[in-house]
């Protein structure tokens, strides 16, 4: 569904992204995992249009997103931000509805398809009590689902998701990151940025990790997730265990694993 092609991007003088390529497939969640400040977010925006001036080629289902309109790209992928905060207090229903605006016209408003889609994504999250919410009262791991649930309004079957779980509690990281992997298990093609290399090995199907906007390792968790790559990746001595058959392995430093 998703394919990037030597991806390479600079600010002015300075370059962030080298080289880039890489794939993600139907019903696969694709984590980009790296430290602050190595270029996922900007990653992101060149793969949704939002940074232009990059060099290489980005796929989505097949057509490259150079020759589609921002209404057409909006139809393949969708985009949820690490965070969401409207100016005015929105209801739940409305916030949800804005992910039908791709497929409507100029001067048409939503009928009764769109608002039928509204209920879909509610139901389908598992969200559908609080449709008559104010988004500006919900919890932090409420307003995340809500924004998931207009992004499947929007009818794309390529799910973006920059750092979901950022700024939530554990129950609510493992809310969202189950839901996130029940899309995946459904079909959609979802790549996420994270700098939690525990919760990528978790979760994920293939993990994409980058250092300094370069390619580091790409592969399958069980593969990207070692001691020397983790090492690398973020600048520290980093001691991994395997817990339950291997199914989690958990990041300590060495300072504290080797007394």
């Amino acid at each position: 569904m998703v394919e990037v092609k030597n991806l390479s991007f600079s600010y002015g003088e300075r370059p962030v992204l080298s080289d880039i390529s890489f794939r993600a497939e139907e019903g696969e969640l694709l984590s980009v995992l790296g430290s602050n400040g190595v270029g996922k977010s900007t990653l992101f925006r060149c793969m949704l249009g939002l940074l232009p001036g990059y060099s290489g080629q980005v796929l989505i289902a097949g057509q490259d997103i150079e020759n589609l309109s921002a209404r057409k790209l909006a139809r393949l992928a969708a985009y949820i931000p690490q965070t969401s905060s409207p100016a005015f207090n929105y209801s739940v229903e409305d916030i949800v509805l804005m992910g039908c605006s791709s497929g409507l016209g100029v001067f048409s408003s939503p009928g009764r398809a769109e608002l039928a889609r509204v209920d879909w994504a509610l139901e389908k999250i598992g969200i559908a009590g609080l449709k008559k919410r104010c988004f500006h009262h919900l919890s932090g791991g409420e307003r995340q689902l809500v924004i998931i649930a207009r992004a499947l309004a929007q009818n794309a079957r390529v799910l973006m998701l920059d750092e979901p779980t950022a700024s939530l509690d554990f129950g609510n990281q493992m809310l969202i990151l189950s839901q996130i992997k029940a899309l995946a298990a459904e079909g959609y093609t979802v790549i996420q940025t994270t700098h939690n290399p525990e919760q990528s090995y978790m979760f994920s199907d293939r993990i994409l990790a980058i250092k300094d906007g370069r390619v580091l390792a790409q592969g399958s968790p069980r593969q990207v997730i070692s001691q020397e790559t983790l090492s690398l990746l973020y600048g520290a001595d980093i001691r991994l265990s395997s817990l339950f058959g291997d199914r989690v392995r958990v990041c300590t430093p060495a300072f504290l694993a080797d007394k």
